[in-house]
């Protein structure tokens, strides 16, 4: 059985997905960096000076999505954000930018060595840790797409909307959320499963994705989308 469901009305700013319904096997939650690096106060994100705790607010309502999603029975993808053990994917202008905030990547770190896979600050944190039979896409940039098979992944498991959720919303979720419009994917972006910086940081994201008439997608509440979908 694959059950058509209605448009989520209370999506901002249309009524999504555009082509008026959407169904379990079309539609993949992709969960974005929710590993301690990120989420941990003795993470990468911390030591670059950000405050990690404004991004925890996000982990309650993206477990939410991801228990919701799980019990559909729809693909859940996560992804990690990490370099090589010998950095050889790590590009210059990265490698400066973590260098002059005063986290080096590859650099000692409180989780081990910064931002880099396999080291325990890599890791998925607990409350979002894939299950066997989810897919895990490790990338070396913000956006989801760049250098790795997502793409080729989702369309064939015939996916063509996608829910969103992770860290941070200005950065890795918007790169991925404006990555999967360009390839033609329909993208709800769950606002409070989300978080950025800086609620003004996040604030802004949202408004630029409502401009256009969702230029890069919608996005819609974890409340109301738990609603609209039982």
């Amino acid at each position: 059985m694959n059950p058509a469901f209605q448009s989520l009305e209370s999506a901002c700013p249309y009524a999504w997905p555009v082509t008026g319904d959407w169904r379990v096997a079309d539609t993949a939650l992709l969960v974005i960096d929710m590993q301690r690096d990120f989420l941990d106060p003795d993470g990468y994100f911390a030591a670059l000076g950000e405050n990690a705790s404004e991004l925890r607010e996000a982990v309650g309502p993206a477990a939410k999505v991801l228990a919701l999603a799980r019990r559909l029975g729809m693909r859940v993808i996560h992804t990690r954000e990490g370099h090589r053990p010998d950095l050889a994917d790590l590009n210059d202008t990265k490698r400066a930018r973590a260098l002059a905030m005063g986290a080096p990547i590859g650099g000692p770190g409180q989780l081990g060595r910064l931002l880099v896979r396999g080291e325990p600050g890599w890791e998925s944190i607990a409350e979002m840790a894939p299950l066997d039979d989810e897919i895990v896409i490790d990338k070396c940039g913000n956006g989801a797409f760049y250098a790795t098979d997502l793409d080729q992944v989702l369309r064939a498991n015939g996916i063509r909307n996608i829910w969103l959720v992770g860290v941070t919303t200005d950065v890795c979720v918007s790169s991925t959320m404006r990555e999967a419009n360009d390839r033609g994917y329909d993208v709800l972006l769950v606002s409070d499963a989300c978080r950025a910086a800086t609620s003004a940081l996040h604030a802004a994201t949202l408004a630029g994705i409502e401009r256009e008439g969702g230029v890069f997608g919608a996005h819609i509440s974890s409340s109301a989308l738990l609603e609209a979908v039982r």
